[in-house]
């Protein structure tokens, strides 16, 4: 996988490939990831490496199952990278510039008016990204 993937290329590019996502590449996509052996036979095949995904396939593993874990994108899925924990981040600095612009009502008095510095809110939210993709590596 690099930055700037190309139109054949099923992973979405991590933009920009700063600490956080590069910590975030090197644990659900790592460059030297050399997909395993296949087995002529498993106990269970789990298409997709989402939420349920990782659960299923450790599950069953932790079980004695073999198991076969197939992702084309970014291990960790939607909410990882794109969906529950982006969002969340991001309402969650929503909600602070919120509550400064109603602190009136509670005593407290800021200054000068709330603003956001959208710039380091993407970098919090990379950052973490990056610190929950720890589990779901791969490694």
């Amino acid at each position: 996988m690099n930055a700037s993937a190309g139109d054949d290329d099923p992973v979405p590019p991590l933009v920009p490939l700063d600490e956080h996502n590069r910590a975030l590449r090197d644990r659900v996509h790592p460059i030297d990831w050399r997909n395993p052996e296949a087995s002529d036979r498993y106990n269970l095949v789990v298409i997709g490496a989402g939420t349920a995904g990782l659960v299923t396939a450790a599950g069953a593993a932790a079980m004695g199952a073999r198991v076969a874990l197939i992702e084309r994108n970014l291990l960790g899925g939607d909410c990882l990278v794109t969906g529950c924990v982006p969002s969340k981040a991001l309402i969650r600095c929503a909600r602070a510039v919120h509550d400064m612009r109603g602190g009136d009502a509670f005593g407290v008095h800021v200054d000068a008016p709330a603003r956001v510095d959208f710039a380091q809110a993407m970098q919090r939210l990379r950052r973490i990204r990056a610190d929950i993709s720890e589990h779901d590596s791969a490694a």
